[in-house]
C-alpha cells in the first residue's frame, strides 16, 4: 500500500520486502510504478513483463526492486483524486489471472473507503474540537476573569460543569454570576441559572449580565431591577425561563447593608459571624414565562464576619454518581445539607469557605455532578 504526495511515495504497508526504517520506505515519486496510477487518473496499471512491456522497460525501478511483473489499483479520495495505490509485485514475469486482479481491486476500494473514514473522522474531530473550544471561551466569557475587589469585603467564587460536559464537549451552560460597582460607594452581586445548555442558554446568560449590569444605575431596587430583565427576555426569542438573586449593597460603620430579590432562585443563605446560618430572600416569579411577575425586596445587614453565600440549584439538587448504591431520594444534597456545611465553616474566609462546599459537593456525589454549580461569597471583614 503506497501513499503519494506532490513529491514522494511512500510505503504504508509492505508484505514481502524487509524495510524497516522511513528513509528505506519512501523513493521520489517518478521512481514507483504509483507514478503510472496517478498519471493515469485514476485507473488500474497491469504489467505482465515490466522488462519487456515498452511503458515500463526503461524505468529505474525494475532492476533496482527486481520488479519481473506489476499489478496495481489506485486508492481514491471521494471526488476521484489518487492518494496512493494498493499494489503487488513478482520478481518474475507472470500473466495476472481474472481472481488475481478482481481481488487487488476489491482490496484497493476497501482501503480507499477506510482512508475516506479515517479523513472523515478526522476532520469530524477538529471540527468538534474547534467548536468545542469556541464553548468554552463562550462559557469563560459568561464568568468574570476575576472577581470585583470591594475594601472591606473578601470575595470568593466557583463554578463546576455538570460532570457530563467535558472539554470536548460543545455545550455551553446557563450559570452565571458577577461583582460589581454600581453607582457612587454601592455594590451589587448577582447569581443566575438558565434553563437548559447550549448556545441559547448561553444567550439569555449574557443579555442577562449586560441587562443588570445596564439598569444597575438607573434603580434601586433589585425587585425592579428583575422586573425589568424579565421584560427584556422575551425579546430574545429563546423560550428559556431564568432564576436570578439579586443583592445591592453598601458598606456601613458597623459592616453593610444592602437589599436583595429573588426571581424565582433559591433562597441566599448568610453565615453569621458565631456560625449561625439563616435564609435570606423571599422566592418570587421565576423569569421569562410570564409577562407580570412578583418580586419582593428584602432589606438586610452583614456584621463584621458574616458572610453571604449565592448559589445556583447544583449545589441543592447535588445527587450521587449514577451506578453507587445509594441513590435513595434522601441522599439529594438539598438546602438543609447545603445550609449544615456552611455551618461548618464557621470563621473560614470566603475562599476557603468556598473551597469546603464545593469539597462537600464533590463527596457527596463522588465526582460525578448532575447538573452545573456556581457558588458565590462575600464576607465581611472582621474587626480585630
Amino acid at each position: 500500500m503506497t501513499l503519494v504526495d506532490e513529491h514522494r511515495s511512500f510505503w504504508k504497508a509492505c508484505v514481502g520486502a524487509d524495510l524497516p526504517t522511513l528513509p528505506e520506505r519512501q523513493v521520489p515519486i517518478g521512481e514507483n510504478f504509483c507514478s503510472f496510477l496517478v498519471g493515469l487518473g485514476g485507473t488500474p496499471f497491469i504489467v505482465e513483463d515490466a522488462a519487456d512491456d515498452p511503458r515500463t522497460a526503461d524505468h529505474p525501478s525494475v532492476g533496482a526492486m527486481r520488479i519481473g511483473a506489476w499489478a496495481g489499483y489506485p486508492l481514491l479520495a471521494p471526488e476521484g483524486r489518487v492518494l496512493g495505490g494498493f499494489c503487488v509485485i513478482d520478481d518474475s514475469p507472470r500473466a495476472w489471472s481474472p481472481t488475481d486482479l478482481t481481488t487487488l481491486a476489491t482490496l484497493a476500494r476497501s482501503v480507499s473507503s477506510e482512508l475516506h473514514m479515517r479523513q472523515m473522522l478526522t476532520a469530524s474531530q477538529d471540527a468538534h474540537q474547534r467548536s468545542a473550544d469556541l464553548a468554552h471561551a463562550l462559557q469563560a466569557g459568561l464568568l468574570p476573569q476575576t472577581l470585583r475587589v470591594v475594601d472591606g469585603v473578601d470575595a470568593a467564587a466557583s463554578y463546576l460543569p455538570a460532570s457530563h460536559r467535558h472539554r470536548t464537549d460543545i455545550e455551553v451552560g446557563g450559570d452565571f454570576y458577577d461583582l460589581f460597582a454600581t453607582h457612587g460607594s454601592n455594590f451589587a452581586a448577582v447569581m443566575g441559572d438558565v434553563c437548559g445548555k447550549g448556545v441559547k442558554a448561553a444567550q439569555i446568560s449574557s443579555m442577562a449580565r449586560y441587562t443588570v449590569r445596564a439598569t444597575a444605575d438607573s434603580t434601586g431596587s433589585p425587585a425592579a431591577l428583575l422586573d425589568r430583565l424579565n421584560t427584556a427576555m422575551p425579546a430574545q426569542k429563546a423560550e428559556r425561563f431564568l432564576t436570578v438573586a439579586y443583592a445591592a449593597f453598601h458598606l456601613t460603620p458597623t459592616g453593610a447593608a444592602g437589599t436583595i430579590a429573588l426571581g424565582g432562585h433559591p433562597p441566599a443563605l448568610v453565615r453569621r459571624a458565631d456560625g449561625h446560618v439563616e435564609q435570606l430572600g423571599t422566592t418570587g416569579t421565576l423569569l421569562g414565562v410570564m409577562p407580570r411577575v412578583v418580586l419582593t425586596d428584602l432589606d438586610f445587614d452583614l456584621a463584621p464576619g458574616d458572610l453571604l453565600l449565592l448559589y445556583t440549584d447544583g449545589a441543592t439538587e447535588a445527587r450521587p454518581r449514577p451506578g453507587t448504591d445509594d441513590q435513595d431520594a434522601n441522599a439529594v444534597f438539598d438546602e438543609k445539607a447545603l445550609a449544615q456545611a456552611l455551618a461548618d465553616t464557621h470563621a473560614m474566609d470566603a475562599t476557603t469557605t468556598i473551597g469546603y462546599l464545593t469539597s462537600v459537593l464533590d463527596t457527596h456525589h463522588s465526582g460525578w455532578a448532575s447538573d452545573d454549580t456556581a457558588l458565590l461569597a462575600l464576607r465581611i471583614n472582621p474587626t480585630t
